[in-house]
């Protein structure tokens, strides 16, 4: 959960207006950031930020709990994302699928040839920023939903769960595949650039072929697991065993956990300052009015 979350509740138990206002400014960050992520689009974060945002005005003084603000967030912010109008332009319409994922021989082999990073420097993580963005919004939106809640929200699967009525077998699923999906997407990206090509010429264009052994295919399918600590012990100890033996699975295992963390990794974004200064206005009115009902309106005490 985000730390935000948490300050949230705790500013608006303080009933003073400093503290709200600060309150609805950690709101409109959050907010806003995650619609970025999931619709794409400015246009779409910022409709989606203050229709989510005033909605929410009537319900805030109810909340104690920082889950429960955080779910009840996330599922509206989510459902007016998903019906947004503006869709990626690089949104694929069919689902992902492992096979299609899975590198070739060629590439795990350039894998484990390479040497560590060099120190990124401010204008090459802006880049690099800017290049995951632009893969992760080339994911289908129900792959892209997952992995933006568990890898960039860092939520929990259970949370996840909980916002997309999903199970958790799926939730697992999905995200091993965006996760592959995004990792691939950045490899073309880095060999284009090495290239210094704008698009692959068509005779070079490579058909991703499965490698050979059949074991390589098997722990293919389990990383995710494997670097979010999901397996049990015993297939746990039969994937490192492997990997002891198979340089460029444990290369493509780097590759992987690298993009992982640069999806933790990922600045957010702010809304125009201008448009977030007049919706927290109109929300610290709408929340006066909100706190003024409840002092002359009671809720009546129950009898025994």
């Amino acid at each position: 959960m985000r730390p935000e979350i948490e300050q949230v509740v705790q500013l608006i138990q303080r009933e003073d207006p400093k503290s709200l206002e600060e309150a609805l400014a950690l709101l409109q960050d959050t907010v806003f950031s995650f619609s970025m992520k999931v619709c794409g689009q400015r246009q779409d974060a910022e409709d989606t930020m203050q229709e989510v945002l005033l909605k929410s005005v009537p319900n805030l003084p109810k909340f104690d709990n920082p889950k429960a603000l955080m779910v009840w967030l996330y599922k509206v912010a989510k459902n007016r994302c998903l019906m947004s109008r503006r869709k990626s332009k690089f949104a694929p319409k069919e689902s992902l699928s492992l096979e299609d994922l899975m590198p070739d021989r060629r590439e795990l082999e350039k894998l484990s040839g390479q040497a560590d990073g060099t120190p990124e420097t401010s204008l090459l993580r802006r880049e690099n920023a800017k290049r995951l963005r632009q893969a992760v919004q080339k994911l289908p939106p129900e792959y892209r939903l997952i992995l933006v809640l568990h890898d960039m929200e860092e939520l929990s699967d259970a949370d996840v769960a909980e916002i997309t009525g999903l199970r958790l077998g799926t939730i697992r699923v999905r995200l091993h595949r965006a996760r592959l999906f995004v990792r691939k997407e950045l490899a073309k990206q880095d060999q284009l650039r090495v290239r210094g090509q704008t698009a692959k010429p068509a005779a070079e264009k490579i058909v991703s072929a499965q490698p050979s052994e059949r074991r390589c295919k098997e722990m293919f399918a389990e990383l995710s697991n494997y670097l979010d600590d999901e397996l049990d012990d015993s297939l746990c100890e039969e994937l490192e065993k492997h990997m002891d033996g198979c340089e460029p699975c444990k290369a493509f295992l780097l590759s992987l956990e690298h993009t992982i963390q640069q999806f933790r990794q990922a600045p957010n974004d702010s809304p125009d300052p201008s448009i977030a200064a007049g919706l927290r206005r109109q929300m610290l009115s709408q929340y006066q009015k909100v706190l003024a009902g409840r002092v002359s309106h009671p809720e009546p005490t129950k009898r025994r």
